[in-house]
C-alpha cells in the first residue's frame, strides 16, 4: 500500500482533517493508499517511503515526491485539481 504523508505545525488538528478527507477522497476513487497526519519537524522521516507529501504550510524547501497544496482540501477550492495529481503520485510512486 503506497503511503501519503499530511504535515502542519502540530500534526494534530489540521494535518489529521485534511488527511481524513484525503482518505476517504481516495476510498472513493478506489485508490489504495494510506495518509497519515504528521508535525513539521518529523515530516523529512516520514517522507522516505512515501509517494506523496500534502503540506498545510508554505514549502521553502525541494522534495524528492510530489508535493500537493493541502489548502484545497481544506477549502474546497482546486481541489479536484490537487486530488488529480495526488492519484497520479500514488500511481507513478514508491
Amino acid at each position: 500500500m503506497k503511503k501519503v504523508i499530511v504535515a502542519c505545525g502540530s500534526g494534530v488538528a489540521t494535518s489529521q482533517t485534511v488527511a481524513s478527507k484525503v482518505n476517504r477522497l481516495l476510498k472513493e476513487k478506489n485508490v489504495d493508499a494510506k495518509v497519515d497526519a504528521v508535525d513539521l519537524k518529523s515530516v523529512d522521516r516520514y517522507l522516505v517511503d512515501a509517494a506523496a507529501y500534502i503540506t498545510i504550510t508554505k514549502v521553502t524547501k525541494e522534495y524528492p515526491i510530489p508535493v500537493i497544496n493541502g489548502i484545497a482540501f481544506l477549502t474546497g477550492m482546486n481541489q479536484d485539481a490537487e486530488l488529480s495529481k495526488l492519484i497520479e503520485a500514488i500511481n507513478n510512486g514508491k
